[in-house]
């Protein structure tokens, strides 16, 4: 098996690197198993990525060429870079589904303004499964390589990181907590109609932290949401922000929550306390009308639910809706991202307005937290989530942990405080904490 490549692996900031040579070829779902337990043991955190979902999805490892933008035109660029490295690719897939041939793993920043790189990542191996189907792809950019040679081993389970030490990183929960008071008098005034507030919470750790633990800690655990890694952010998000595949494109909005108790009655009274909820549903509304009117620029035809059905996930439950509609022109999987990016789910409403407030009153830079994450493939074909549940490497002892919390006017702050924890809680969990 392939070592992982270097942390200083090529990086390409604009023009492409020598041709892509990629070779895909069925093999036997069985020979892969737990597509987690593939990956080898990383010497850096961002050496692997992983979109993986009740044990569908990609992984890989090694490193032959990165591409890193950041600015208000980090999605055109990246898109760009991509169209050019995949028309000079060579090419040779015998499987020919989404997710095979030359491969990209992304992860965009939040803000055009953040000090924190939009990264594409392409690995030297990639193996995928989808239900019965499964394939290995090797990338190199040497077409004397045959590639796709790979042999499927299963890694050692990777060792838990020990003790973890958490403590607030840039305001405490009371001041956090201030903040959220600040936004619901600003949009009782009238100032805007929703906000989406994040803090963050450091995670230090005595030893390593493998980020293999993590991801396998995060897919047991919260098996119904994608679990991910790309160039060193890792969680496991529930909140799919467009999949296109040969033309169709769907979106699942995520926005009004509330804490499970583990009691099955009692919590089947909160999803419809959650289901009938005023607030909520006005939150979730915004957040559902911001995705179809983007999604309404690139498709023929759309379809958009009358109303949200509650999503069960193991620590919370969510309004959640799934918005589908048919591409009439030649948007990536990326370009579509971009241009839900951000919804009213992760920013608030209006985006301008909310922006200005999340600058003012979060202090701090959401690095590429909320912002797309996931893959793409040469025929634009991909899938992107939103980074949530969600933490960034500092360092291989320690992360910075992420949970926000959509504010409207009958936002109370204790329990919006009560929601961020909620959403640190598989972080948290995964770590051991």
């Amino acid at each position: 098996m392939t070592s992982p490549s270097p942390a200083d692996a090529p990086e390409a900031r604009g023009a492409p690197r020598p041709a892509l040579v990629a070779r895909t070829v069925a093999v036997p779902a069985a020979a892969v198993g737990d597509l987690l337990r593939m990956l080898p043991e990383p010497q850096d955190a961002g050496d692997i990525v992983s979109w993986v979902r009740r044990g569908d999805g990609l992984v890989g490892w090694g490193t032959v060429v990165t591409f890193r933008s950041k600015g208000a035109d980090r999605f055109d660029r990246a898109e760009q870079w991509w169209r050019d490295v995949t028309a000079e690719a060579i090419v040779r897939d015998d499987v020919d589904e989404p997710g095979t041939g030359p491969i990209a793993f992304g992860s965009m920043a939040y803000s055009a303004a953040s000090d924190d790189e939009s990264v594409l990542v392409v690995p030297e191996v990639v193996v995928g499964r989808r239900g019965d189907l499964a394939w290995v792809t090797t990338i190199t950019t040497d077409a004397t390589v045959p590639g796709a040679n790979e042999p499927l081993d299963v890694q050692p389970a990777p060792q838990a990181p020990g003790d973890v030490v958490f403590g607030d990183r840039d305001l405490s929960a009371d001041r956090w907590a201030g903040a959220v008071e600040e936004a619901v008098a600003r949009i009782t005034s009238g100032a805007l109609d929703k906000v989406v507030l994040a803090r963050s919470v450091q995670a230090t750790a005595r030893e390593r932290i493998d980020p293999r633990w993590l991801l396998t800690r995060l897919a047991e655990d919260y098996d119904t949401t994608w679990v991910f890694a790309v160039d060193g952010l890792v969680g496991a998000t529930p909140e799919m922000l467009v999949r296109l595949e040969r033309g169709l494109v769907t979106s699942r909005v995520l926005a009004g929550t509330i804490r499970r108790t583990g009691d099955d009655s009692h919590d089947l009274a909160l999803a419809g306390s959650l289901a009938r909820s005023s607030k909520d549903l006005e939150e979730h509304d915004y957040a559902v009308r911001s995705v179809a009117d983007s999604l309404a620029a690139h498709t023929s035809s759309i379809n958009v639910p009358d109303s949200p059905f509650v999503l069960h996930l193991n620590n919370v439950m969510h309004l959640a809706t799934d918005v589908a509609g048919v591409v009439d022109d030649a948007s990536t999987s990326l370009a579509l991202a971009a241009s839900l990016h951000p919804s009213a789910a992760v920013c608030g409403t209006p985006t301008a307005d909310a922006d200005r407030v999340i600058a003012e009153l979060e202090h701090m830079d959401r690095g590429r937290y909320a912002g797309p994450v996931g893959w793409m493939d040469a025929s634009g074909d991909g899938e992107w989530g939103i980074a949530l549940r969600c933490g960034s490497y500092d360092s291989p002892h320690s992360l910075r942990l992420y949970a926000g919390c959509g504010i409207v006017a009958g936002s109370r702050a204790e329990d919006e405080v009560a929601e961020s924890v909620a959403k640190l809680l598989p972080m948290r969990t995964a770590l051991g904490g």
